[in-house]
C-alpha cells in the first residue's frame, strides 16, 4: 500500500497502479515508504561571467536556418550552455549543471582546466599555425610524450583532427601494409561516419546508403545481450568463420573499441580480444584498437582500454580526450607499418597544429600530476556500486556496466525479454536535466544512459548523480 501511495503521489492512477508497480523490484516494493528527497548539488566555488549574448530562441532560429538539418539535440528544450568549469556547466541564466557526459567522453581534465587553457593561450600568442613542413617543438614534444605512453613498438605518431580521420587513416594503412582489402569489425561498433569508417561502423542509424565494401561485421561479444553471455572465446569463433567463409583467408585488419561507446557502453566479453587477435594475425591482418572514447585513463584500471584485455595492437587510434575538447586526433603505430605512407605523399594541413598539440601535451601532464587515472578508478568504482544498488531498486534498470568513468545504465520495460525502454529513457533524461544533471544517451535502441564525465569527478558528484536518477525514477 505504501508503494501504491508513492505511485499515486507521482501522478499515477489507481487503475494503472498494478502496471506501475512493475517499475520497482520486489525488494524495493517491500522497503520504499517515502519518495527520495530532491537531491542537492555539491557546492562549487565558481561564479560564471554574466551572459549578455543572443537568447536561446535566437540561436535556435539561426541554427535551423543556417546549420545542417541533420543536427539534433538531446532534450525537449535544448540547453543553452555558455560557461564551463571543471566538472560543471552553466547556462545563459547562470544555472549550474553537473556534466556527467563530458562532451561525449571528450572533456577528460575538466572544462577550461587552467593548465590546458594556459598552454593553449601561450602557444596561440606565440604561433597559432604553421605547417609540418617547418620545425616546431610543440608537435615533436607531444609526439614523444604520447609514444612514451604506448606499449611495445608503438612509437610513430600521425596527428589528425578527429577520431573519424584517425580511423580512416588507420584502415588505409592496414590495407596498404597487408595488401588485403577485407576488414573485420564488430556489430554495434561506431568508428566514424566518413566513407571508409562508415563501412566499419555497424549500426544502421549511422549508415547512409552508400557503397561500403570489404567490411565483415562479426558477432558482438555483448555479455548482456549476446547469445553466449560472457564467454568471449565462443564469440571469437565467429571471426574465425568470417575469415574462413567470407574472405580469401587473408585480411587487412580487425578494428574494435575496448568498450563500445556510441553503442551503449558495451564491454567486450572476457577472453574475446586475445582470441580474435590471434586469429587475425594468423590470417595476416593487423589489429586496430579504437581508443577514441576508452583511452586517456578513462577506464581507470589502465591508461588505454585495450590494456585491460591483455593485448597489444598494431595500430592505435585516439581523439576526444586527447585534447580535452580541442579538435585533435592521432594514429600511433610501429616504424615498420608507418613506412607504407612513404609510398606516396601523405599530408594533413592541420594535423599537428601547434596550438592543438600544445593542448595535448598539457592534457597528458594534468592527467599525470593530478592522478586522474587513479581518480577515475576510485570514483568510477564507487559510482558503479551505487548505480548497481539503484538497479536493485528499480526493475526498469536492466543492466549497469562499464569501467572507471565510462559507465552505462540500460533501461528495459521487461527484464526477462530485455525490451528497450525508449520512452522511459527520454523521460528520465529530461528529468535529470531539470534536476541539474547532464548525461548522454546511446545504444542502437536509444535506451542507455552514457555516463562519461570529466575525470575530476568526485564522490559527492557521484552521489548527486545517483540521487538525481533515483528521484527521477521514483516520479515515473
Amino acid at each position: 500500500m505504501m508503494l501504491q501511495r508513492l505511485v499515486s503521489k507521482a501522478g499515477g492512477h489507481t487503475k494503472n497502479s498494478s502496471s506501475r508497480l512493475r517499475f520497482f523490484s520486489r525488494q524495493a516494493q517491500s522497503i520504499i515508504e517515502e519518495p527520495p528527497a530532491v537531491p542537492k548539488m555539491p557546492p562549487f566555488d565558481y561564479s560564471p561571467t554574466p551572459y549578455d549574448g543572443p537568447s536561446a530562441d535566437e540561436i535556435l532560429r539561426k541554427r535551423k536556418e543556417y546549420l545542417s538539418p541533420s543536427m539534433f539535440h538531446l532534450y525537449d528544450k535544448p540547453l543553452h550552455l555558455v560557461d564551463g568549469k571543471m566538472q560543471y556547466l552553466f547556462d545563459d541564466k547562470g544555472r549550474r549543471y553537473l556534466d556527467a557526459f563530458g562532451g561525449i567522453a571528450t572533456v577528460c581534465c575538466g572544462h577550461c582546466h587552467p593548465h590546458v587553457v594556459e598552454a593553449i593561450v601561450n602557444q596561440t600568442r606565440r604561433l597559432q599555425h604553421s605547417t609540418i613542413l617547418y620545425l616546431n617543438n610543440a608537435i615533436a614534444d607531444f609526439a614523444e610524450a604520447l609514444a612514451n605512453k604506448m606499449p611495445g613498438d608503438l612509437k610513430v605518431v600521425f596527428f589528425t583532427n578527429s577520431g573519424t580521420e584517425a580511423n580512416e587513416l588507420a584502415l588505409m594503412m592496414a590495407r596498404l601494409y597487408t595488401g588485403c582489402h577485407d576488414v573485420i569489425s564488430i556489430r554495434n561498433a561506431y568508428h566514424g561516419n566518413a566513407s571508409g569508417t562508415m563501412g566499419s561502423t555497424a549500426q544502421r542509424i549511422w549508415k547512409f546508403n552508400l557503397v561500403q565494401t570489404g567490411v565483415h561485421h562479426a558477432m558482438n561479444p555483448d555479455p548482456y545481450r549476446g547469445i553466449f553471455g560472457s564467454d568471449g572465446e565462443k564469440y571469437a569463433r565467429d571471426v574465425e568463420d568470417l575469415i574462413e567463409y567470407g574472405t580469401s583467408g587473408c585480411v587487412g585488419a580487425f578494428i574494435s573499441e575496448a568498450i563500445q561507446g556510441v553503442g551503449g557502453i558495451v564491454e567486450l566479453a572476457p577472453g574475446y580480444l586475445p582470441a580474435v587477435y590471434k586469429s587475425v594475425k594468423k590470417a595476416g591482418g593487423l589489429c586496430i584498437a579504437d581508443e577514441v572514447q576508452a583511452g586517456f585513463a578513462r577506464t581507470g584500471s589502465h591508461f588505454w582500454g585495450f590494456e585491460s584485455h591483455g593485448v597489444v595492437p598494431d595500430i592505435v587510434t585516439m581523439a576526444k580526450g586527447i585534447g580535452n575538447g580541442i579538435p585533435l586526433g592521432a594514429v600511433v603505430t610501429t616504424p615498420e607499418i608507418a613506412q607504407v605512407l612513404t609510398r606516396r605523399c601523405y599530408f594533413n594541413t592541420f594535423g599537428g597544429n601547434p596550438v592543438c598539440t600544445a593542448a595535448g601535451l598539457a592534457v597528458l601532464n594534468v592527467i599525470e600530476k593530478e592522478k586522474l587515472q587513479e581518480n577515475a578508478f576510485v570514483v568510477g568504482s564507487y559510482l558503479k556500486d551505487r548505480l548497481c544498488s539503484l538497479k536493485d531498486k528499480y526493475e526498469v534498470i536492466g543492466d549497469v556496466r562499464g569501467k572507471g568513468l565510462m559507465l552505462g545504465v540500460e533501461l528495459v520495460s521487461d527484464r526477462e525479454l530485455k525490451t528497450p525502454a525508449k520512452d522511459e529513457t527520454l523521460h528520465v533524461l529530461n528529468q535529470l536535466k531539470d534536476l541539474g544533471v547532464v548525461v548522454g544517451k546511446g545504444g542502437i535502441h536509444g535506451n542507455v544512459f552514457r555516463i562519461t564525465p570529466p575525470l575530476c569527478f568526485t564522490k559527492d558528484d557521484a552521489d548527486f548523480l545517483v540521487d538525481a536518477m533515483d528521484y527521477a525514477m521514483s516520479k515515473m
